[in-house]
């Protein structure tokens, strides 16, 4: 039989997902399993390392049975960006995984924020120091908790585990674990870097790096036992999800120099460098900078939560209608929104998108951060509400993107919110750029498959990758709209300086929050 199928795996935040793709590209088969994870009252959001595996196995087994196990030729795996995922030296987990929404270490951000060692942190990485990253929860731990440091033989981050699980080796990519622990230019851990973050003694923890397009390992014979697939297969450890969806939708393009963004959980503004010299660092200290395969980097700005603002406004809608026995399911409040917010009025409130207890992180560092409405008065209605909160992520972006310099000449967008057709406009007005979606519903499994594909040779590089892969499924672009610029010109203006003006509330209410937790609570009466 021939092998004409390549698998990406894809371990995000909300569902795990196998997908298969042929040798040109299009989608054939996939296979999901809807992940879970907990809230602690500290503000620690943890995931099942072991029940991870088990739905990545069980997904991979799936979708190998609808291709054909025969025809597949290699793996490639990608998954959810930070976090810290501990394993023992025997391989088993010591903990559950900490996630990005993990918000514990805030106290540990700041300090680092505001310590000597911060520029040589951050020019080194190119990264900026923010809640969710591996590096702070293990400075956290290492104050907090240091059994579990002491417990640990390897951190690895979600996609890493599953590597481990599939092969057996333990690594680390070029993208997550240089901008966390290395030197973003020489694409390597950086001693000093650790040195600075408190983390000398923690420096056995980290794995080897291992470029999944030059080297890949083959499927273990437990792993094989598992998923059904032949023992020796091919698994390439792809980049961390962001990068590989930047691959698979097309930001990998020298030519056109486009930015990108994703509007998923979180939000993901990214700029093209063609090389490490074109990587314009932040004032503020802020931003990630992540290696693609090759010479190539990707600048970005991430927003904590994107769609995770509408998803608790249809929350909260939701709530009102069932206390008046009225059910009514989150897709079917979703059904006909659009249209509602683009007839509701522009500016008759303003909404911070910062949902996330986690806080903010980019365009600027605050755990305090919160959501915020502004400028309501009586005549403000729900839909006027529910068309700030889609403005207010598209001025989120043009945040993003003016802390990195000019905004690109085109902006290429995918995730769940791209389906939009409502913020597709709103995103193309407000930053004054036209936006194009790309026709792949997967775009972070096809970037890790395209890494595996240049690891077995059907692609000579990234940017062959792209150029078949990707190009052929550019869509027509949404336009700036003249009215909609101009009133988007004037929202931002005064977005901005409402959000500059918010950290001395976001502190207090941070210790509001803290002086109420010490409290008794008082039942309803």
């Amino acid at each position: 039989m021939k092998q004409d199928v390549l698998i990406g795996i894809d371990a995000g935040t909300s569902v795990i997902k196998a997908v298969a793709f042929d040798l040109s590209g299009h989608e054939i088969a996939a296979a999901s399993r809807r992940n879970t994870y907990r809230t602690l009252p500290n503000g620690g959001v943890e995931q099942d390392m072991v029940r991870t595996w088990n739905d990545t196995s069980a997904a991979l087994r799936e979708v190998a049975e609808m291709v054909g196990v025969g025809r597949v030729m290699a793996l490639g795996v990608t998954g959810q960006g930070d976090g810290t995922w501990l394993i023992d030296s025997a391989g088993e987990p010591i903990h559950d995984g900490w996630l990005w929404l993990d918000g514990r270490a805030s106290d540990e951000a700041r300090a680092l924020n505001a310590s000597s060692g911060i520029e040589t942190i951050y020019r080194t990485t190119g990264t900026g120091v923010n809640v969710c990253q591996m590096r702070t929860h293990l400075v956290w731990m290492q104050r907090n908790a240091p059994d579990l440091i002491s417990k640990a033989a390897t951190a690895l981050h979600c996609k890493d585990w599953l590597y481990f699980r599939l092969t057996g080796v333990l690594a680390a990519d070029p993208s997550e674990g240089i901008f966390t622990f290395g030197d973003f230019a020489a694409r390597q851990y950086s001693d000093d870097v650790i040195d600075a973050l408190g983390l000398t003694e923690a420096r056995r923890l980290l794995p080897p790096i291992l470029d999944g397009a030059e080297l890949y390992h083959g499927l273990s014979a437990a792993a094989s036992e598992e998923t059904g697939l032949p023992q020796g297969l091919p698994v390439s450890l792809g980049y961390v999800d962001i990068m590989c969806s930047a691959l698979g939708a097309g930001l990998h393009d020298a030519n056109a120099r486009p930015g990108f963004t994703i509007l998923g959980s979180t939000g993901v503004h990214m700029r093209f460098a063609a090389s490490a010299s074109e990587v314009n660092l932040s004032a503020d200290r802020t931003g990630y900078t992540m290696a693609f395969p090759g010479a190539a980097y990707a600048q970005l700005q991430t927003n904590m939560a994107a769609t995770l603002n509408i998803d608790w406004l249809l929350g909260l809608a939701g709530e009102v209608l069932a206390s008046e026995g009225i059910s009514r399911t989150p897709a079917d409040l979703l059904d006909g929104l659009d249209q509602k917010a683009m007839e509701a009025r522009p500016g008759a409130a303003l909404f911070h998108p910062y949902i996330s207890a986690a806080g903010e992180r980019g365009p600027f560092t605050e755990p305090a951060a919160r959501a915020s409405f502004t400028g309501l008065d009586q005549a403000t209605g729900w839909f006027d509400m529910v068309r700030a909160v889609f403005d207010g992520l598209a001025l989120a972006a043009r945040d993003c993107y003016e802390e990195m310099g000019e905004i690109p000449g085109e902006i290429r967008i995918t995730g769940g919110a791209a389906r939009s057709r409502a913020l597709r406009r709103i995103l193309a007005s407000a930053l004054n750029s036209p936006v194009r979606t790309v026709s792949r519903e997967e775009a972070g499994a096809a970037g890790a498959v395209m890494i595996a594909a240049i690891a077995q040779g059907i692609f000579s590089d990234a940017a062959a990758a792209s150029d078949a892969w990707v190009q052929p499924l550019l869509q027509a672009p949404q336009e700036p709209e003249t009215d909609l610029v101009d009133i988007y010109a004037c929202l931002y203006g005064a977005y901005r300086t409402t959000r500059q003006a918010m950290a001395p509330a976001w502190n207090a209410q941070a210790e509001m929050r803290s002086s109420l937790a010490a409290l008794p609570r008082s039942g309803a009466r």
